[in-house]
């Protein structure tokens, strides 16, 4: 960029004419050539008076640069009264980031009544482009999904950035536009030029519209996977069938179930289980022989539908009635007040699940919904899952073994267990019409609550339905206890940390852990008094902590009595949940684990108490290493074998939007990171296994349960794997392997040595023991 004098910017201006403002824009202040219609003012921020540069694309901005501080902005605010944008859709303004890498700004709009809108933008590093502010609340929730289109892009001819924005103003009332780098380290720049509004009629349909190919691919991006026609799908399935069968003769040595062969072996109990063994803790094969867990998360092919109905202009060709892959249609509603679908359109109605009609196109009979007589060829008709479900199955059970996978992770396909090739765990999923809690974000509902009989009952009943097939499975490793509770809040603060005390205080009586918990206050303090003294509130009488809406007191070093009692109460609520479980479990399926709760939030006292009641802990961390996701040291002090049951690394270059909450620069990226994550779970001797999630990428346009529309996936939605990392995951898992496989037949050789080497007895005269230190094969004596 080059910096330029006022006589200068003004020749410049008369030799370069600025770009004009697209149709329907409405421009209310320019940088480059600014006028008394609006205030400027910068905070910890830097505006010269007389400065303008000219872009590599010959486009004239002006500078802000924002120092390293909190929040260092910039405000725009009219000159007098305010504006009205009722009228209007849109905020616009041309901006470029000045940097050679990405910046994060905020903007915020604000209105007279002190409500604001708020945007926080990506805003890539290169050329200028116009960035789009709805100003009515849309996010890509708003369209059914998690996340976006890649920004920016080319519309009408003009790059833009249509930003998400949450909140709601008075559009008739604004008062002030506000942009802030969030705590910048350095000082970092932007370039901008004209700010004003336009129509928001069209703007977010164009962007959204046509997205999603025939194939369920992208249409906004390219990748060497991508598919362009049927010849193509099919000539590159055929090559992976190959290079499979290289792979597949390449296995070490293991028993039937997985578990390497080197080493003493472990006594064979003939189900799953778990030893510590020199300090390491250790899955154990129905055989007798370690068995390190690497698990795929999701594998099936009935998962991965997304809502069509009332956005079909989003897919530029969706089957029509008669066609064949017209079949591949179904409805749902997943309309909800979770927190994981909450603010979501498009969540109900009719849906369309791609990846089935792609397995339609690799493994199926041509099939028709019409006539076949009417053919001059004879031809299947098309059922709900046309494709050959069988070699599916068999096909997809070659890659989990051929790229050193052994476990086949929650919400998979029950077929695949049947097949008695690779160890599987199942997930309980406990559903009644039981009491429950809320903490505050509910991402996947309340919390159950475990002193409500009916829970009992729920658990009941779904631990037999899950053990009717499965009670004498040696393949079957264990079952969770559910998937990834609200066991506390979503913060770090205390009333995140004791959600589930003040979420159970605030409810009514007639939810049996609020008569719980307050029996345990009236045991421990026998009346309102006692309780006023040693929480240092005033209580006037016990009904009010029966009253609904009860807000208990923060913890607080004058009053440790409120965390131990808040403590306690979680302790016991978590005790309960997991031994009504562990004790249905024990009763209906004996021989199986209890593989842990899948802890997405926890507290201390949960996982305590997972530790007394299952088998294993099971985690679900996204982190760049299972060491960021938990303190292991206090983990160790449980003395519990450890579960990663989820982790991943997406990108955005593969097609789905969303790069997953630990995102990764690009694809090439994705290798090296997994590699990292399990060498660091091999390094920690209480893990006993991580699980990938998941199989499959989800949905461009989201899949049905929430909208997620990540890449993070092994396969494409055509069931073409990413080459690269498929290798790379390849590659980390058998390395992981042989070394645990060594390290066990190490251990055993030293244990040989130890017991072939004999003891050298003391000679006369000297001290007894003196010749201890000579024991074993190190001294090289006695061989």
């Amino acid at each position: 960029m080059i910096r330029r004098s006022l006589s200068a910017v003004f020749a410049l201006l008369v030799s370069t004419p600025l770009l004009a403002a697209p149709a329907g824009q409405q421009t209310l202040f320019n940088f480059v050539r600014p006028a008394d219609v609006v205030q400027v003012a910068t905070v910890d921020a830097y505006l010269p008076q007389y400065n303008a540069e000219q872009t590599a694309e010959g486009e004239v901005l002006r500078r802000v640069t924002f120092n390293p501080a909190t929040a260092p902005s910039l405000m725009l605010k009219p000159q007098a009264g305010v504006w009205d944008w009722s009228q209007s859709g849109m905020m616009t303004l041309r901006i470029q980031n000045a940097m050679n890498w990405a910046l994060t700004l905020d903007v915020t709009l604000q209105s007279s009544n002190g409500k604001t809108l708020t945007s926080r933008v990506a805003l890539p590093a290169g050329p200028a482009q116009t960035l789009l502010l709805p100003l009515k609340a849309n996010t890509p929730h708003s369209q059914g999904m998690r996340a976006g289109p890649p920004m920016p892009m080319t519309l009408d001819g003009q790059r833009i950035l249509l930003a998400a924005s949450q909140g709601e103003i008075d559009l008739s009332q604004v008062v002030s536009v506000t942009l802030s780098v969030p705590q910048p380290n350095a000082a970092q720049s932007i370039l901008l030029e004209r700010f004003g509004v336009q129509d928001g009629d069209g703007v977010i349909k164009a962007v959204y519209s046509s997205i999603v190919d025939e194939y369920g691919q992208s249409t906004r991006a390219r990748w060497p996977e991508r598919v362009a026609n049927d010849e193509q799908l099919k000539a590159a399935a055929a090559r992976e069938h190959q290079q499979l069968k290289g792979w597949l003769a390449k296995r070490g040595d293991q028993d039937k179930y997985g578990g390497w062969i080197q080493g003493a072996p472990f006594e064979a109990s003939g189900f799953f289980r778990t030893e510590k063994r020199d300090g390491r803790w250790n899955l154990i094969t129905p055989q007798g022989h370690p068995f390190y867990s690497l698990g795929l998360n999701a594998v099936t092919a009935r998962d991965s539908q997304t809502y069509v109905a009332g956005r079909e202009w989003m897919f530029s060709a969706l089957p029509k009635k008669g066609e064949p892959l017209h079949a591949y249609y179904g409805s749902s509603d997943h309309n909800s007040d979770n927190g994981a679908s909450r603010g979501r359109a498009f969540d109900a109605g009719r849906w369309y699940n791609f990846y089935g009609a792609n397995l339609q196109r690799l493994y199926g009979q041509p099939c028709t919904t019409g006539n076949a007589a009417q053919s001059a060829e004879a031809v299947t008709p098309c059922a709900p899952e046309a494709f050959d479900a069988q070699r599916w199955q068999a096909h997809t059970l070659d890659r989990l073994q051929a790229w050193g996978f052994n476990t086949i992770g929650n919400w998979s396909d029950p077929a695949l267990a049947e097949s008695k090739r690779v160890p599987y765990t199942l997930p309980l999923s406990i559903v009644g019409d039981y009491a429950s809690i809320s903490t505050g974000s509910d991402w996947w509902g309340g919390m159950p609550d475990p002193f409500d009989p009916r829970f009992a009952m729920a658990t009941e009943r779904a631990v037999a339905i899950a053990a009717r097939d499965h009670r004498d499975d040696p393949w079957l490793i264990g079952y969770f206890a559910d998937n990834e509770l609200a066991w506390a809040g979503p913060g770090t603060d205390a009333k995140s940390r004791y959600a589930l005390a003040f979420g159970t205080l605030r409810l009514t009586t007639d939810v049996p852990a609020k008569r719980a918990f307050l029996k345990q206050l009236r045991d421990k303090y026998r009346n309102q008094q006692g309780l006023s003294k040693a929480w240092g509130v005033d209580i006037p009488a016990w009904e009010l902590l029966e009253d609904p809406g009860f807000e208990a007191p923060l913890p607080n070093p004058e009053h440790p009595e409120i965390e131990v009692d808040y403590q306690y109460f979680q302790k016991v609520f978590a005790d309960n949940y997991f031994k009504t479980i562990s004790d249905s479990l024990k009763w209906h399926a004996p021989n199986h684990l209890l593989l842990g709760g899948r802890f997405a939030v926890s507290t201390p006292e949960a996982v305590a108490s997972c530790a007394q009641y299952c088998d294993v802990l099971s985690f679900n961390f996204y982190t760049l290493q299972p060491q960021d996701g938990y303190d292991f040291a206090k983990l160790r002090e449980l003395d519990k074998p450890v579960m990663i049951t989820e982790f991943n690394f997406g990108s955005r270059d593969r097609g789905p939007f969303w790069g997953g909450v630990t995102e990764v620069a690009n694809e090439e990226a994705r290798g090296p990171a997994y590699s990292k994550f399990l060498k660091q779970a091999v390094s920690e001797p209480s893990i006993v296994g991580v699980h990938w999630f998941q199989y499959l990428d989800q949905p461009v346009t989201g899949r049905l349960l929430d909208g997620e529309n990540g890449h993070f996936g092994m396969v494409g939605i055509t069931d073409l794997p990413f080459t690269g990392f498929v290798e790379s995951v390849r590659k980390a898992n058998l390395q992981a392997l042989d070394q645990l496989g060594q390290e066990a037949a190490k251990a055993q050789a030293d244990a040989k040595n130890d017991v072939k080497a004999p003891r050298h007895a003391p000679q006369e005269g000297s001290e007894g023991g003196s010749g201890a230190g000579h024991a074993g094969g190190h001294s090289g004596q006695g061989h």
